[in-house]
């Protein structure tokens, strides 16, 4: 398995070339809670693919990462679309850095995980600790919204086993909803699948999609929300 942190780190921008080959998320966050006009955070926003989405709607848009890197691609990608309405800072999930009530929409998308899966020391109470920040920065009526995968190289869901127990808490013990959706990547050619593929997911995800020929390459995440 690849790198992430080192990925993060010093390679944001191939990082960047292999998500834009996603789906836009619009849509979806549109049916959880609609967005025009709201004062949003993302947090572990990467090098944008919410902040994109939600920095031409809402009021304002404060966006956290642990990286300056992915965040220096995120806000390159805001500036070039014109928008004023948004900060980056680079921050911890456990502590963020907002006000009490001061936000109406938290979203994560594939991040809370690197600190609640279990293989991290104390990853339980990092649940419980991540989604009480959450609530203590959202106004009343605020809601959460949480993306994270079930599985890449597949076409129905397979989440991976040390993140079961992450989402068995959100769900069972949290009162979060859930659901899942397909969030393929389409690339524009085999070589090009199988290079940013290996890149992020290592050489076993590599060989699978030459293997099968794919330049759509099957994933499927899952959808946590919750109104507070």
């Amino acid at each position: 398995m690849a790198d992430h942190a080192s990925i993060y780190a010093g390679q944001a921008d191939v990082y960047e070339e292999m998500i834009a080959k996603q789906p836009d998320l619009s849509g979806v966050l549109e049916e959880i809670r609609p967005f025009d006009g709201l004062d949003a955070a993302d947090v572990g926003a990467g090098t944008g693919r919410l902040s994109a989405v939600l920095g031409p709607r809402v009021r304002s848009l404060a966006a956290f990462d642990a990286s300056t890197a992915m965040l220096d691609v995120l806000a390159g990608k805001l500036r070039s679309r014109g928008l004023t309405n948004w900060r980056t800072e680079q921050a911890d999930h456990r502590k963020l850095p907002l006000a009490d009530k001061s936000v109406d929409l938290i979203v994560s998308g594939w991040s809370v995980s690197y600190l609640c899966n279990s293989d991290v020391p104390g990853y339980r109470s990092h649940v419980h600790e991540i989604v009480g920040e959450m609530k203590r920065a959202l106004r009343p009526g605020g809601t959460i919204v949480l993306f994270e995968t079930m599985g890449t190289g597949t076409a129905t869901p397979a989440p991976p086993p040390f993140l079961l127990d992450y989402y068995e808490t959100l769900e069972q013990e949290l009162g979060f909803s859930h659901r899942w959706i397909r969030t393929d990547y389409t690339f524009g050619s085999l070589a090009e699948a199988e290079r940013l593929t290996r890149f992020f997911f290592g050489n076993e995800l590599a060989a699978q999609v030459v293997r099968n020929g794919w330049t759509v390459v099957p994933e499927c995440a899952g959808i946590w929300w919750l109104h507070v």
